[in-house]
Parts: structure tokens; C-alpha cells; sequence
């Protein structure tokens, strides 16, 4: 069995592979201060929710923008597993042609992100990733990576309001039933949840004008239920987007990576 495991900054998936089927998965929160051996107490706590068990892994892949999490998780496989994990950024071979400066800026999420996009959808596509930041993805028809851009993301965004403004209360992030508020929270609401959709739809707009009309749009990340409903550019709603890409990278690598 495979165990992908995507870090972000705020929260962490965690996905289990058989073969190519997709077994269960789990979205936590993030803690960058874990040892090795918390995280195998850790894993041992939380496979067994679903019948699993440490030894029933022969295989982990991991993309981590944390680096304190990339080094626990490698030792930790290195010491319950006894193999080399394929760290994205690290050790990972990847089968994606790159048209940008410097690929080595580019976050691994966005590359599991680009490369699941083109396998699943074809190109040319845009991938709209609402995570901590919300990163846009731009992948050609011949499935190069052509770059993106970076916007701060709807949670970090709003916090930043509500800690600044010591009269606006912090509110739930969903859709309200008029962009018109007729109070402080619904307001807040309007704001939030249809400015960020304002800001996504103008840049995909932008983003297709260079790339392509025709180019589809892939919505993923653990904030991409709250923000789809209130865009009108979004295609297609793939929550596991970066966890396929992972399973994608991680086959690549054992079949040689090309080499």
C-alpha cells in the first residue's frame, strides 16, 4: 500500500493507495513540530480507524511546503518502514516539462496540482487551489507547466480583518443570500465570499486570455466548497486533485523516472 501525504501550511491530507485505488483519506490540521516519533505514534493512532496497520505500507509519497514536517516524515518512513520515501522538491523525478524561470520556486503542491490536472483533464487547464494562499495553475495542451500566480488566501485574508478591526466580529465563511447585507455579518460574508469569487473569476479570465478560451478550470483545496458555488469560471470540482497527483508522481518514479 501507498500512503501520500500532501503538508500544507495549515492543514495536511493524507491519503492511502492500493494499487490505484483510493482507500480513505483524512484532512488534519498541520503540526510542523512533530518528531519522527511522535508522527509514528501518531499514524499507528490513526490507521487502525480504518483497518490499517503501519505494516501494511510498502511505499509513501510526500509534497510538504513545511520543511520541519518533510524531515520528520522521511526519518519516521526510514525508521518504521525501512524505505526512502519520494519527496517532491527532494528526491522525486517528474515526468512535467517546465516553462518557467526557476522550477526550483515552485511549491510541490502546484506540481502534483499540474501534473493530476493534465492526466485527468487534458490541457490546455488552469488549476484553482484555495489553500492558505489560492495559487492559479496554468498547464498548456502539451502538458507544460507555463506558470501561475499567487493571490493571499479567503482564511488569512479574513483573520487579518477581523484582527485589525476590533468592531467586526469574526464570522462563519459562507455564502449569504444577498450580496446586499443587512447586517454586520452578512455583510462580512458579502465581502468575503463574493470578493474573493470577483478576484478568482477576473484572474482565470485573464489567465484564459493568454492561455486559452477553450482552457478548463480545476477547483481544488479544502476551502473550494465555500468559494465554487459564487464562481461562474469554475468546471470542475476535484477535491483530491493533489493526492491523485501524488499517486501519478509516485508511480513515475518507481517505474524509473524516466530513466
Amino acid at each position: 500500500m501507498l500512503l501520500a501525504i500532501d503538508v500544507g501550511n495549515t492543514q495536511t491530507v493524507i491519503g492511502v493507495y492500493q494499487k490505484r485505488e483510493l482507500l480513505c483519506h483524512w484532512r488534519v490540521s498541520t503540526e510542523g513540530r512533530r518528531t519522527s516519533d511522535e508522527l509514528a505514534l501518531y499514524f499507528q493512532g490513526l490507521l487502525p480507524l480504518r483497518g490499517l496497520a503501519m505494516e501494511d505500507f510498502d511505499g509513501m509519497v510526500v509534497a510538504s511546503v513545511v520543511p520541519d514536517a518533510t524531515m520528520a516524515l522521511e526519518e519516521m518512513a526510514a525508521v518504521s518502514w525501512n524505505f526512502t520515501p519520494v519527496i517532491l522538491g527532494h528526491n522525486a523525478r517528474l515526468d512535467l516539462e517546465m516553462g518557467i524561470d526557476n522550477p526550483a520556486e515552485l511549491g510541490p503542491d502546484r506540481i502534483a496540482n499540474a501534473i493530476a490536472a493534465f492526466e485527468k483533464y487534458g490541457g490546455p487547464c488552469i488549476v484553482v487551489d484555495f489553500g492558505t494562499a489560492t495559487t492559479f495553475d496554468a498547464i498548456a495542451d502539451t502538458g507544460t507547466y507555463l506558470g501561475g500566480a499567487i493571490a493571499p488566501g479567503i482564511e488569512i485574508s479574513s483573520r487579518a480583518l477581523f484582527n485589525k478591526a476590533a468592531r467586526l466580529p469574526r464570522v462563519e465563511l459562507q455564502r449569504p443570500d444577498s450580496v446586499i447585507g443587512k447586517n454586520t455579518i452578512a455583510s462580512l460574508q458579502a465581502g468575503i465570499i463574493y470578493g474573493f469569487a470577483g478576484q478568482v473569476d477576473r484572474l482565470v479570465e485573464l489567465m484564459k486570455e493568454e492561455l486559452s478560451p477553450d482552457s478548463k478550470v480545476i477547483a481544488t483545496g479544502g476551502l473550494a466548497p465555500v468559494l465554487i458555488p459564487a464562481c461562474r469560471t469554475i468546471d470542475f470540482e476535484d477535491a483530491l486533485l493533489t493526492l491523485h497527483g501524488l499517486l501519478l508522481i509516485y508511480e513515475f518514479n518507481k517505474a524509473g523516472g524516466g530513466k
